[in-house]
């Protein structure tokens, strides 16, 4: 299976780490995906959310920010997206145990290279065959995967639009979601009152009627 793991500096996009599995058979390039991901951690800043999954047509772009750091998962499209970042979480707390105080410090690219070992030895657990059908035992505090934000890698690079932007406009989308409840309540209650009030007076209308009537 084709992976691409990248760790990088948020503030600069600054390459720290990385580890590259290719599958000659499949047939995709790699180097446009090593390009997409290059550009994508340059695009990334504080107000980007901390997790999101970006589609690439087969594959997919996971990535998880923690402590300043960007870590960037290629993978195909079919691997789960749960496991994917279970497997972005170890490395960040592997990562951040072993580098975290070095991280603002370093200028030169893939200064923690070395961490490719661990990558490569962490990753090979969550492909294995035996592990995804253990998947269900995996221990995690992950938020639920689907509240992910899903987004498209060839819209977000070529349109320019930073990933903060598009995290803005899901807020603003779910905030008018929930003004549109309230707003939908607030019509029901109404509607409700209006039609007790239409029975009351039909009700004390009759009464003064028949109270007439009788009288």
């Amino acid at each position: 299976m084709t992976t691409l793991t990248i760790i990088a500096r948020v503030a600069d996009g600054l390459p720290l780490a990385a580890s590259i599995q290719e599958d000659e058979q499949s047939g995709r390039d790699l180097q446009h995906y090593q390009s997409q991901a290059k550009q994508l951690c340059r695009k990334l800043n504080a107000q980007s959310p901390d997790r999101c999954t970006l589609e690439a047509g087969d594959m997919n772009f996971h990535y998880l920010i923690a402590e300043g750091v960007c870590y960037l998962f290629l993978c195909e499209a079919s691997f789960p997206k749960k496991m994917a970042f279970a497997y972005l979480e170890e490395l960040h707390t592997e990562f951040y145990d072993q580098y975290g105080k070095r991280v603002t410090t370093v200028t030169r690219p893939y200064s923690f290279i070395e961490f490719d070992t661990y990558i490569q030895k962490t990753k090979r657990s969550y492909i294995d065959g035996r592990a995804r059908r253990n998947f269900s035992s995996i221990n995690t505090e992950l938020q639920d995967v689907q509240r992910i934000m899903v987004a498209n890698i060839e819209e977000v690079l070529q349109r320019g639009e930073c990933l903060s932007a598009l995290d803005t406009k899901a807020s603003n989308l779910t905030s008018l979601s929930q003004k549109y409840r309230s707003d939908a309540k607030y019509l029901n209650t109404r509607s409700t009152y209006a039609k007790v009030a239409a029975v009351t007076v039909c009700v004390i209308t009759l009464i003064i009627y028949v109270r007439f009537w009788w009288l």
